[in-house]
C-alpha cells in the first residue's frame, strides 16, 4: 500500500517527498488526522531544508571569515522544529520503536538470528539449481 498523499490544502516540493513518505509510513493509516498531516508536511520541509542546509555547511564551514555561518544558525532553528514536531506527530522513537529495554530485545534477537544464520545445523529453504 503507498504511502497517504498529503492534503490537497498542502503542495510538497519534490525534495519533500521523500521525508513525507517514511513519515507517514511510521504509523498506522487510520491514526493520522487531517491536522496531523499537516504538520507531516512542515516536518517534511523542515527535514528536507535541514539537508539542503547541511549540504551548504559542508562546503562553506560552520565559520566563514570569523563569523557563525548563518546556515548553521538556521540549521539548528529547523533541527528544534524537527524535533518539535515529531514529538507532537509521536513519530520519534519512543512513539514507533518502544522503550529502549524492549530495542534492546530486539536488537538482541537480531544479533542472535544474524549468526543463527551461519549455521549449517538449522534446516532452511535453498534454491535447487
Amino acid at each position: 500500500m503507498p504511502p497517504l498523499d498529503p492534503p490537497d490544502c498542502i503542495t510538497l516540493r519534490p525534495a519533500d517527498r521523500p521525508f513525507w513518505d517514511r513519515i507517514v509510513l511510521s504509523k498506522a493509516r487510520d491514526n493520522w488526522t487531517d491536522v496531523d498531516l499537516v504538520s507531516a508536511a512542515q516536518l517534511a520541509r523542515a527535514q528536507s531544508d535541514i539537508e539542503e542546509l547541511q549540504r551548504q555547511i559542508d562546503v562553506d564551514g560552520y565559520v566563514i571569515e570569523g563569523k557563525i555561518n548563518p546556515a548553521a544558525q538556521m540549521l539548528e532553528t529547523l533541527s528544534k522544529r524537527a524535533i518539535a514536531l515529531t514529538r507532537v506527530l509521536q513519530v520519534h522513537a519512543l512513539a514507533t520503536v518502544g522503550r529502549s529495554a524492549d530495542t534492546v530485545d530486539a536488537a538482541k534477537l537480531e544479533r542472535d538470528a544474524r549468526q543463527d544464520d551461519d549455521d549449517d545445523l538449522i534446516p532452511r529453504l535453498r534454491a535447487v539449481k
